[in-house]
């Protein structure tokens, strides 16, 4: 049963990178300002979060924004929402990066006050 203050259809929009060696603290700073611009105060986005995975390597790293639903994704990425978005600046510090829209409408649980 989804959390009482979750709506049901939300998307989780995880943007995941393979930095090049060395380039995952730039990557991290550019999500803390360009990415953040992509998506802060558009309509339908709930907020954001990244991170780097816990590798050997060091050099993955994630953005991930949370919508209200798939339409407020496909407005705000238009006909190419299923394709990663790459602000200016990135390419020479990513290796490779993907896209995944994931519906989180069902198993949340938040803790209030939280």
């Amino acid at each position: 049963m989804p959390a009482p203050n979750v709506p049901p259809e939300m998307i989780l929009r995880l943007f995941e990178v393979t930095a090049k060696p060395g380039c995952a603290a730039a990557v991290l700073a550019k999500f803390a300002n360009t990415s953040a611009d992509v998506v802060q105060n558009e309509p339908g986005n709930q907020g954001y979060f990244f991170g780097d995975e816990m590798s050997l390597d060091g050099e993955r790293v994630i953005f991930a924004s949370l919508w209200d639903d798939l339409a407020a994704v496909q407005q705000r990425f238009g006909e190419r929402w299923q394709d990663s978005f790459l602000p200016d600046g990135y390419e020479d510090l990513i290796e490779s990066c993907g896209i995944r829209h994931i519906r989180v409408g069902g198993g949340w649980f938040v803790r209030p006050g939280v």
